[in-house]
């Protein structure tokens, strides 16, 4: 921990301070205007800054267990949804309100989420994790058919994003957005060892379904 406090009570200093960064952190003050919505995993080996280059104010950021893109809210009899809200909420306010322009849905080799899932890990011991995979993952899922054929699941993983992007077309606000051509959703995969990313590519392409950027 001391090093992460060192490196934070410096930032200001060291970074913030710069002639070459003090107008563009200046500038923060007024607002954010992100190019795009970043859905990844919370895993600390996955860095999206780091991964884009983006500087503070270009990438608005949602990062859950197993980048999961929970079912949009159900209303319940009263109009108010049910269910997660939260992540809902981060990517209503990306699309509706800061105008982001890409969703891009980012999994990750080595995924512990996906990894239990395939291989049917006992979860009890975790409970929270347990009943947040088995609401945002149904029994129906393609992932759950897979097996765990090597340590970095890919298959799985390339398999578990292309279904979150999938579910993004659920959610109204992006739904209308993709209609009219003002959004664009992006399936990535990182591999944490090599840095190497991967975008899925439609098959008509002739190209495999997930290649290097």
């Amino acid at each position: 921990m001391k090093s992460l406090i060192d490196n934070a009570r410096s930032f200001a200093a060291t970074h913030v301070a710069d002639p070459h960064n003090a107008a563009a952190f200046r500038a923060l003050e007024a607002g954010q205007s992100p190019e795009a919505l970043f859905i990844t995993c919370s895993d600390s080996r996955v860095v999206p800054a780091l991964i884009t280059g983006a500087r503070p104010g270009e990438l608005f950021e949602l990062r859950t267990a197993g980048n999961v893109v929970p079912p949009y809210p159900a209303a319940g009899i009263d109009g108010r949804a049910e269910g997660p809200m939260s992540e809902a909420a981060t990517i209503e306010y990306a699309v509706c309100v800061l105008g982001v322009r890409d969703i891009v849905v980012c999994g990750h080799s080595h995924c512990g989420a996906v990894g239990a899932l395939v291989r049917r890990e006992d979860l009890s011991a975790v409970p929270a994790v347990r009943d947040w995979l088995e609401h945002s993952v149904g029994p129906d899922a393609a992932l759950r058919s897979l097996a765990a054929t090597s340590p970095d699941v890919a298959e799985a993983v390339q398999s578990h994003v292309l279904a979150q992007v999938e579910r993004l077309h659920a959610y109204p606000c992006v739904s209308e957005r993709v209609a009219d051509n003002s959004l664009t959703l992006h399936a990535w995969y990182y591999e944490v060892h090599t840095g190497t990313v991967s975008a899925h590519r439609p098959p008509d392409t002739g190209r495999a379904s997930f290649s290097p950027l």
